[in-house]
C-alpha cells in the first residue's frame, strides 16, 4: 500500500509587511482559517520550524509565519530563509502588507506608539527606514494588500477570497476601481486608465450618479472604445491566467482609473467583473473611491 502521508503537501506562508499596515490582524484571520501560527519567529530557525511542521506525528497542512523588522539585525536572514523554504517540499507563499504613509502615521497616532525602527521617535522617519528594508520582500511577494482603506472585517474578506479556497487552484482576480486624483492603488499589478471614454461628469443628470447607475452605466458602455478596450482586455486576462499560476502568482490585482473614480471607471469594472465571470474566472470588485466625494469631477 502507497504511504500517502508522504504525499501530503504544506501551505507555508510568510506574512510580513509595514508595521501598522495590518499585519497582526492578517495573522489572526489565517489563524481563523485553519493556519498554524507563529509570530515573529527568528528567520534563521524558520526552515527548521517547517521541517519539524512536516514530519509525520507533526504534520501541519497550513502554516503562516509572521516575521517584520522589529527584529533588527536578525530580519537580514529571511532571504536565506526563503531561499532554502523554496528547496523544501512544501508550497511556499509570501504575504505582503502595505499602505499609505499618510495612513500609517495616521495609525500610530491614533493607537500613541512609537514606530519600532524609528531610533529618533519620528514616526514618518521609521515608515519610510521600513519601507526602503521592505521593499525587496514585496517584489518578491505572491499577495500585497494595500490596506489603506481598509478596515479588519475589510481585510478578513479579502484574505477569505486568497486563502479559504480550498482545492480552487485558479489565479485570483481583483478588479479596484479608483480615482487617479487619489493615487493609483500601490497593490495594483496592472492600471488602465479610462480617460479615453467622454466623461459622464459633464452630461446634464448624470454628475451626482455614478458608475452603479443604468443612464451612467449605460453611457460609459455605449462606446465602441469601450467595448473594444473590455473585450481586449477580457481575451488578455483569460489567456495569461494559466501563466499566472505556472508562475506562482495566485492572485491579479487589476486597477481601473478615471479622474476622480466614480463614473466611468466604475462601470467599466462592473462590465470587466462580470466578463470574467462569465469566462469562469475566480473574480472580486471593489470600488474604492466611490461615493467618497461625489461633488468632483470624475
Amino acid at each position: 500500500m502507497a504511504n500517502t502521508e508522504s504525499k501530503k503537501i504544506m501551505h507555508f506562508t510568510i506574512v510580513t509587511g509595514l508595521s501598522g499596515a495590518g499585519r497582526s490582524s492578517a495573522l489572526r484571520r489565517l489563524e481563523d482559517l485553519g493556519y498554524y501560527c507563529v509570530d515573529n519567529l527568528m528567520p534563521e530557525l524558520i526552515p527548521t520550524f517547517a521541517e519539524l511542521c512536516m514530519q509525520h506525528g507533526h504534520f501541519r497542512s497550513k502554516v503562516a509565519v509572521a516575521v517584520d523588522t522589529r527584529m533588527g539585525d536578525f530580519f537580514d536572514s529571511i532571504y536565506g530563509a526563503i531561499d532554502t523554504l523554496k528547496q523544501m517540499d512544501l508550497r511556499l507563499n509570501i504575504l505582503f502588507l502595505d499602505a499609505s504613509d499618510e495612513e500609517l502615521v495616521k495609525r500610530f497616532k491614533e493607537v500613541r506608539r512609537n514606530h519600532p525602527v524609528s531610533g529618533s521617535g519620528e514616526i514618518l522617519t521609521g515608515i519610510q527606514t521600513e519601507r526602503l528594508k521592505l521593499q525587496p520582500l514585496k517584489d518578491i511577494a505572491n499577495h500585497v494588500i494595500d490596506t489603506t482603506t481598509y478596515n479588519v472585517m475589510k481585510l478578513r474578506r479579502v484574505l477569505d477570497n486568497i486563502y479559504s479556497a480550498g482545492d480552487d487552484n485558479r489565479l485570483l482576480v481583483s478588479i479596484l476601481s479608483f480615482g487617479y486624483k487619489r493615487g493609483i492603488p500601490i497593490d495594483a499589478d496592472m492600471v488602465f486608465d479610462m480617460r479615453f471614454i467622454e466623461n459622464p461628469f459633464y452630461v446634464p443628470g448624470m454628475r451626482d450618479q455614478s458608475g452603479l447607475d443604468p443612464e451612467v452605466r449605460d453611457f460609459v458602455l455605449s462606446f465602441d472604445q469601450s467595448q473594444f478596450f473590455l473585450s481586449q482586455l477580457t481575451s488578455l486576462v483569460t489567456a495569461l491566467a494559466p501563466h499566472f499560476i505556472t508562475e506562482d502568482k495566485k492572485q491579479l490585482v487589476i486597477g481601473i482609473g478615471c479622474t476622480g473614480g466614480m463614473h466611468r471607471s466604475v462601470a467599466i469594472a462592473e462590465d470587466l467583473f462580470l466578463r470574467l465571470k462569465d469566462a469562469g474566472m475566480k473574480v472580486t470588485l471593489e470600488h474604492r473611491d466611490l461615493n467618497l466625494e461625489k461633488s468632483v469631477q470624475t
